[in-house]
């Protein structure tokens, strides 16, 4: 049976431990305690991952066993979080994030399974996988060891919402870097022999189609960074953003719409030099209601007394890097609301759902 107070000291606790991205090495000895103690085999993969498996033997096929997954980092602001209790949410100062984000999935997972195993009863075979640096570009799951993933159906906690709550598409994200390079000058003595990069750089940014470009695909120019004086025509200015699709073609169509308005910003400014290096961050993906690790999800979601929404997710999660790797997920909302804000909050209730979603995935409802 759930804990629900257990459940909500486990999460302050894991939000109370600093873990940005990069340095969770204090939240990994805090999960590594607490799994073993669980009674599960804990190993760390050579970038640092935490995979913990219980049940599972020589003989125990791929498609038997479950694989529950979150991630342990968090965004900044986030160090020296103080979560406060307040009714049914469970709040940061208002100075950091909460840090709901993961680690709302992983108090779930962690308080799902204990009481599963906890209760004598038969449980699925299962592995844990908390990944490192998610919230960077997948880091984690990208370096993830596959060969130490004995699974092929993955249920990560890592949505926004309540658990029933699902995604089931993920966008293509293409990130691009861009560096203007104009001629610096002496503002205040000779600004004619300067070329600003500013100007230039804003020329290139107000022809773009930023934002919600249409329901599959949105643009956006997330930093902006150059100059070196306040009395100095700007030589250089860096900007990076991104493209995100679900429909590939469209990526590809954008990404085009890019390259040639760098051309004619840089044709309309001579002596105006635009470098841009763009790559795939990750690749989407779709899954649908019909697939053997959704059906799983939908099943427990219907003996917990809940129906399902399945929505198409804007962002990433390590879902799509283990889709790559021939593991199909589903990822599940784990009550975590207005994440990488000072805003966040985890709904209490919503957090008990998550943890009993765990414990029905878990479970062996036939008891063998």
């Amino acid at each position: 049976m759930i804990n629900a107070d257990r459940l909500v000291e486990t999460f302050c606790a894991l939000v109370a431990i600093d873990s940005p991205s990069g340095e969770e090495h204090e939240v990994m000895a805090y999960l590594t305690e607490t799994v073993e103690g669980i009674g599960f085999e804990v190993k760390e993969d050579s970038h640092g991952n935490l995979i913990a498996s219980k049940g599972i033997h020589e003989t125990t096929a791929a498609e038997e066993i479950l694989i529950l997954s979150a991630h342990m980092d968090t965004v900044e602001p986030g160090r020296g979080i103080v979560p406060v209790v307040n009714g049914e949410e469970i709040v940061s100062q208002g100075d950091t994030v909460l840090g709901g984000d993961c680690k709302a999935g992983v108090a779930a997972i962690l308080e799902g399974v204990r009481s599963a195993v906890g209760s004598g009863r038969a449980h699925k075979p299962v592995q844990l996988v908390f990944t490192r640096e998610e919230e960077v570009g997948l880091v984690g799951a990208k370096n993830l060891n596959y060969g130490m993933i004995l699974g092929k159906r993955a249920v990560v906690f890592d949505g926004e919402g309540a658990p029933n709550v699902l995604t089931d598409a993920s966008p293509t994200y293409l990130r691009f870097d861009i560096r203007v390079v104009g001629r610096g000058a002496h503002a205040g003595v000779e600004p004619e022999k300067g070329l600003s990069a500013a100007t230039i750089a804003a020329d290139l940014v107000l022809g773009l189609p930023l934002g919600r470009i249409d329901d599959e695909t949105t643009m956006n120019i997330g930093i902006i960074q150059g100059g070196s004086a306040r009395n100095a025509v700007p030589e250089i200015v860096h900007l990076e953003g991104e493209i995100r699709s679900h429909n590939r073609e469209k990526l590809t169509k954008y990404q085009d719409i890019l390259k040639q308005q760098i051309q004619r910003v840089t044709e309309s400014y001579p002596g105006a030099k635009i470098e841009m290096n763009d790559f795939i961050e990750f690749e989407g993906y779709q899954i649908s209601p019909s697939e053997p690790v959704a059906v799983d999800v939908i099943a427990a979601l219907s003996r917990m007394g809940l129906d399902y929404d399945f929505v198409s997710s804007g962002g990433g999660t390590d879902g799509n890097i283990f889709a790559l790797n021939g593991i199909r997920a589903v990822v599940v909302g784990m009550a975590t609301n207005g994440a990488h804000t000072v805003r966040e909050f985890v709904r209490i209730p919503e957090l008990i759902q998550a943890a009993l979603l765990c414990e029905e995935l878990v479970g062996d409802p036939a008891g063998n």
